[in-house]
């Protein structure tokens, strides 16, 4: 008791603290017009929630450091979707590591931070705790997940700027080609405009609008829209409405298209890691239609969900043999425990 006190005393003193957060997470998912058990597609070529039956998310460990001007946050994921969500990983040890970063608050409006960390693009994010839809779109699943490299967040009175140099997209432990990114973030009033350009003759180019409004104390809608030079483009409403502290039901609606320049460089529907569908051909286009809810037990959150997805051509494969189809609907319920 006395060495706590001690080190209690000694945290205040530094004005530092030490935190550990994160989340576990399980589902269990259903095709509704597919069997996957005679060949048909699994599920739609997004990231998670993506494997039959009773299956695992990830459990998702955050330990951060806060002092008064340095600090650190190590973000550690085991599980499937931590797997797929450090796909560029080159190591096992760092195949674990979603983000790994320190800062410096250099002044109360400057802030350096140099590691890997999550994405600034898009509205959603790894961390199912802190999505309302289990499931992810498909602006999100194109990417960029991740980023190593070092930006700075500068405070400009109501509105917000980041900038920042970046090794290639999702290159968790080092760069693989000796070519750069650079990242932009201006945020007003909760809408941001966001950034990412540059590679081997500034070749990759994305642009981003994510925010949001209240619509009413109980009613949320959010607001993401990006474009990818050559590579896809698309836009998503999320409309969300609580009822009771513990019960909300939300409404993801997506448009998405598939914009690669060259047709030999498409993946073909159905060949991925278990019969995932990826879309098949340039300007093909997908509409997601995903329906939520949100029931919260304490920590614990339930999150029941219906999907939708209308293809513009027939991707969807009922069964090994079969006709193709271009709708796919399928069932999610998962569980999300946050500490």
């Amino acid at each position: 008791m006395l060495m706590v006190a001690v080190i209690s005393v000694q945290a205040q003193d530094d004005e530092s603290t030490f935190s550990l957060s994160g989340s576990v997470d399980a589902y269990y998912r259903a095709n509704l017009n597919t069997s996957f058990a005679d060949g048909g597609t699994v599920a739609p070529g997004t990231s998670f929630a993506n494997l039959p039956g009773f299956s695992l998310g990830m459990a998702n460990l955050i330990a951060g450091y806060e002092g008064e001007k340095v600090g650190f946050v190590a973000d550690l994921v085991f599980g499937p979707r931590g797997t797929e969500a450090v796909f560029g990983a080159t190591t096992a040890s760092s195949s674990i590591v979603n983000q790994l970063y320190t800062y410096w608050n250099v002044s109360d409006g400057f802030t350096l931070t140099f590691g890997n960390f999550n994405t600034f693009l898009g509205y959603e994010v790894i961390s199912p705790s802190a999505n309302y839809n289990y499931s992810t779109s498909y602006m999100f699943s194109y990417g960029p997940f991740s980023h190593s490299g070092l930006k700075a967040d500068i405070a400009l009175g109501e509105a917000s700027l980041m900038l920042a140099v970046l090794n290639p997209t999702d290159f968790t432990d080092f760069n693989p080609d000796g070519t750069y990114y650079g990242g932009a973030q201006l945020g007003i009033g909760g809408q941001y405009l966001n950034l990412l350009f540059g590679g081997e003759d500034f070749a990759y180019f994305q642009v981003d609008y994510t925010g949001g409004v209240d619509v009413s104390d109980a009613t949320y809608l959010g607001i993401n829209a990006t474009y990818n030079l050559d590579l896809f483009a698309g836009a998503a409403v999320y409309l969300q409405q609580s009822f009771t502290d513990d019960f909300s039901m939300g409404l993801r609606a997506e448009y998405f298209k598939q914009l690669q320049s060259d047709d030999d460089e498409v993946i073909d529907p159905n060949t991925g890691s278990n019969n995932l569908l990826v879309l098949s051909t340039k300007d093909a286009s997908v509409i997601d239609l995903t329906l939520s809810a949100n029931y919260s037990v304490g920590s614990l959150t339930f999150i029941p969900e219906f999907r939708v997805d209308l293809y513009s051509e027939d991707e969807v494969l009922p069964e090994a043999g079969e006709t193709p189809t271009s709708s796919l609907a399928s069932f999610v319920v998962a569980a999300v425990y946050s500490f």
